[in-house]
């Protein structure tokens, strides 16, 4: 019997697994949408049981394929969306929703954070999306729950745990926290007494640790072996990085789906950086990646789909971004639906369109703001190069990675090469290649990278081109500045 392997990864809009056998392949794959739950402006939660439901269905689809009759499962890892926080009681159930990453509701306790330890804790700056931000939250906002509460997990830690019974965190999910000190990969004893969470961090383990078997119960429920090998997993960037064979100092990898990201691989550990560059542990040992992020890359087309474009798709709106031209007629847009977290860090920045006029279709719109999503994920990048990061070529995953418009638009702009994968699976397939290096398969990384990851196409970035959304990028380095207090006046009427 061929021996499979999955790689399940919880994320914010929906669920996906695969199966991989030993040659990298990808012989299935499924995905079950999750809902978010928005009650108010800047609140944004899951329900922590969608997810191990949604899991639990991608598996039983998996095992009743026919693609993959007559396979073992050998084993599973996971990966997730960062920084979300699930609070569990004494008897480990959720004791409320959780709350996600893009969660803005917690700015006091930003201020909070800054007046005491400064601008940057454990490397990263003090931000909302942070785990520590949304535990001070719950602690000042909802004391009843706050009193029940025994341990804090992020995603897939919750779902492997609702899977084998075990409950840890590990270092990649872990440096996402505000708390854990990414050097020595434990978590800072002084943040979390001072701020009262100490008793409620999990044990902390490498991200490709054995954990344990599926539990009885759950094998049996989805028709399963209870031999089946669980290992830790990483964070959805960690993962997704993996999964793009992004390994060694300087591999750099561009995700764009709901958020937007640039991630710079780097050794274990150098130190802090600046204009809210995050730095996070890698899932290889040794290895940690400095990385730039933007709240709404995907979800800005999504938004423009749904509200400005209903009637074509996604792929027509891009066709209809190439017959605009660089800099969509001087129209430009700027992607701060949710505000923003690199290089601003700032949840009450908003969105604008700089530039409209009469003049200006669906085709200049459409083009702004794929431009602005890129423009903004090149802010990150110009950073980091301020840093002394040499990207001069990457391996661009995620919504963004479908149209060869966009990625040739993404050389043009990053000015670096831009690497298409031949099968792209994103964070899913980090994971699957943590349980196949897990159960035995491969006991080199490298070999590992060098068997899954194929190359499709590079995307040469044209000078002239550059040149061109330079000029344009000048200015939407302005807006911010420009717009902060006028939005920010906006906000508070509307609230």
């Amino acid at each position: 019997m061929k021996e499979i392997v999955l790689g399940i990864d919880i994320g914010t809009s929906s669920v996906k697994a695969i199966a991989i056998n030993k040659r990298g392949d990808v012989l299935d794959s499924v995905s079950e949408p999750i809902d978010v739950i928005n009650q108010q402006t800047g609140f944004s939660e899951q329900n922590p049981d969608d997810w191990f439901k949604a899991s639990k269905d991608c598996i039983k689809y998996l095992l009743n394929s026919v693609k993959l009759a007559n396979m073992k499962v050998k084993g599973i890892s996971f990966s997730g969306q960062m920084h979300s926080l699930v609070l569990l009681d004494h008897q480990f159930q959720p004791l409320r929703n959780a709350i996600l990453w893009n969660d803005t509701r917690s700015t006091f306790q930003c201020e909070q954070i800054k007046q005491q330890f400064g601008e940057y804790v454990m490397d990263n700056p003090v931000l909302e999306g942070f785990t520590l931000t949304k535990l001070l939250w719950v602690k000042e906002n909802e004391p009843m729950i706050w009193s029940k509460a025994n341990v804090f997990l992020l995603p897939k830690d919750y779902v492997r745990f609702k899977f084998t019974d075990t409950i840890n965190m590990e270092y990649s999910d872990g440096s996402s926290t505000l708390l854990m000190d990414i050097a020595y990969k434990c978590w800072n004893k002084k943040i979390c007494e001072y701020y009262g969470v100490y008793q409620l961090c999990p044990n902390l383990i490498e991200s490709q640790k054995f954990v344990g078997y599926i539990n009885t119960s759950i094998a049996d429920e989805l028709g399963m072996g209870d031999d089946v090998a669980v290992f830790a997993g990483g964070g959805d960037n960690a993962c997704g990085a993996l999964g793009a064979g992004v390994i060694n100092d300087g591999d750099t990898l561009c995700s764009i789906g709901t958020s937007g990201v640039i991630l710079a691989c780097d050794s274990e550990h150098t130190g802090t950086y600046y204009h809210n560059i995050h730095h996070f542990n890698h899932v290889l040992p040794e290895k940690s990646y400095a990385m730039g992020v933007i709240l709404a890359a995907g979800d800005s087309l999504k938004w423009f789909q749904k509200n400005i474009a209903p009637n074509l798709t996604y792929s027509q709106i891009l066709d209809e971004a190439k017959q605009s031209s660089i800099g969509s007629n001087g129209l430009i847009y700027a992607p701060y639906l949710s505000g923003e977290r690199t290089p601003h860090g700032d949840s009450q920045i908003r969105g604008s369109f700089i530039g409209l006029s009469r003049m200006h279709s669906i085709k200049d719109m459409a083009r702004a703001v794929i431009e602005g999503i890129t423009f903004a994920i090149y802010e990150s990048i110009y950073y980091l190069r301020e840093n002394d990061k040499k990207i001069k070529e990457m391996t661009s995953i995620g919504g963004g990675a479908k149209s060869d418009f966009w990625l040739q638009l993404q050389a043009d702009i990053f000015n670096a090469k831009v690497y298409k994968l031949k099968h792209e699976e994103g964070p899913s397939m980090g994971a699957a290649m943590i349980a196949a290096k897990g159960v035995g398969w491969f006991h080199d990384t490298a070999e590992m990278v060098r068997q899954f990851i194929q190359y499709d196409k590079v995307f040469e970035p044209c000078i002239e081109n550059h040149m061109q959304y330079k000029q344009y990028f000048a200015i939407y380095k302005k807006i911010y500045g420009d717009t902060k207090k006028i939005t920010k006046e906006l906000l508070k009427l509307s609230q």
